[in-house]
C-alpha cells in the first residue's frame, strides 16, 4: 500500500489538509538529521467564524520516539476563517529517522468564546527511496 500524499479531515466544518516533502539541502543523513517540510491548509466549510487559537502535535519517528510540540498559533498567527474562507502555512519537522508521523489537533474558537479541537489527520515524513547522499558520495563543483 502507497503512502498517501494528503492527509485530510473535516471536524466541526473546519477542514484540514496536510501534506509533507523531504528537504534535502536542510537534512544531514549522516548526522541522523532528517528534515521534513509540510503544507497545511485550514478551510472553514461551516457556517459561522472560527478562529485558530493553538495547536497540538504528536510526532513519532522510525523507531517509536515520540515528541510532543504544543503553542499558541501556527507560523506566529492566529488566523480567523470566515465561512468559506482558506489559510495555508508551511513550517518544517526535524527527525532522527528517515521517516515518521505527525498528527494532532488545532484548537478553534467561535465569536461565542466556544472552543473545540479540530482534528488533524496522520501524515507520514518519509524521505524519497533510493540510496540517500552523503557528504563522502557527494561531488562538489
Amino acid at each position: 500500500m502507497a503512502t498517501p500524499e494528503m492527509s485530510e479531515a473535516v471536524t466541526d466544518g473546519i477542514r484540514v489538509g496536510a501534506s509533507a516533502f523531504y528537504l534535502p539541502e536542510e537534512s544531514s543523513p549522516d548526522e541522523r538529521r532528517y528534515v521534513f517540510g509540510y503544507n497545511i491548509v485550514i478551510v472553514n466549510n461551516g457556517d459561522a467564524p472560527a478562529q485558530l487559537i493553538s495547536r497540538h502535535w504528536d510526532i513519532i519517528d522510525a523507531v517509536g520516539r515520540g515528541h510532543v510540540v504544543d503553542g499558541p498559533g501556527v507560523v506566529g498567527e492566529t488566523p480567523r476563517l470566515e465561512p468559506g474562507q482558506a489559510f495555508k502555512y508551511q513550517s518544517f519537522c526535524p527527525l532522527k529517522t528517515p521517516w515518521g508521523t505527525m498528527e494532532g489537533t488545532f484548537q478553534m474558537q467561535r465569536d461565542d468564546g466556544t472552543e473545540f479541537d479540530v482534528r488533524i489527520a496522520r501524515f507520514y515524513l518519509v524521505m524519497p527511496s533510493g540510496k540517500p547522499a552523503t557528504k563522502a558520495t557527494q561531488k562538489s563543483g
